[in-house]
């Protein structure tokens, strides 16, 4: 199952899951990508969202309107849907109205292979880009170990290149876990660290536990501002 949590606030581009894309909404543009992988239900805590998800036929679940991250959001949604424990929930964001069904492939097949692992708390994807692209905070680096699992989740430029460094691992805003993962990462008290980052997979950095993470190739880019839309 795919659960898009789309949340109608945003302090950056206040709207944006409603903002038209040739016609069709963001979040909408989102779901018609993610249904090429598996079912499709949307999160949100706006009635108006769950209106213009109905009208394109897509299921949607009416959630609170305090949740800490969209991880909490689809939490919530799948305890309404009433999920099994061991099903593969994934997590795919809103602000995605392009990203290739190939990549949201690879992160269902991640999320099977890392489901029985009690440490392992969620899993994620990158794709590497030209070093340019550390100066803006809005696409967060990661650092990843040698067995494929991240370091460290930052807006700011990680790792620091003291010597020459052609590309930066980029986050891509896509989780995989299963019913059990999200109840146990939702169970945990917000972090510091997420707190300064504004990123809520370093909740479970912070509280030990392992997030498994994968490249992929995607010319996708979540949209967290208006001027990300010239980009694309």
């Amino acid at each position: 199952m795919i659960i898009i949590p789309a949340r109608i606030a945003s302090t950056r581009f206040p709207r944006k899951v409603l903002y038209e894309i040739d016609g069709l909404p963001m979040v909408i543009r989102t779901a018609l990508q993610a249904k090429e992988v598996d079912d499709v239900v949307i999160a949100t805590d706006s009635q108006e969202v769950i209106a213009v998800a109905k009208n394109h036929g897509f299921d949607a679940v009416l959630t609170s309107a305090t949740h800490a991250s969209g991880t909490d959001r689809i939490n919530e949604a799948a305890t309404i849907l009433g999920v099994d424990q061991t099903e593969i929930i994934l997590n795919v964001q809103a602000d995605e109205p392009f990203i290739e069904p190939e990549v949201i492939k690879t992160l269902q097949e991640l999320t099977q292979k890392h489901r029985d692992f009690e440490n392992v708390m969620m899993c994620t994807l990158y794709k590497s880009e030209p070093y340019q692209a550390k100066d803006d905070p809005n696409r967060v680096k990661v650092v990843v170990d040698g067995a494929g699992y991240a370091l460290y989740f930052s807006r700011s430029q990680i790792p620091y290149p003291r010597s020459s460094l052609k590309n930066i691992k980029i986050h891509l805003g896509l989780y995989g876990y299963t019913k059990k993962m999200l109840e146990r990462f939702c169970a945990l008290q917000q972090a510091p660290l997420e707190e300064i980052e504004k990123l809520e997979q370093l909740r479970a950095l912070y509280h030990g536990y392992k997030i498994a993470i994968k490249e992929v190739k995607s010319q996708s880019i979540g949209i967290d501002t208006p001027e990300d839309l010239q980009k694309l």
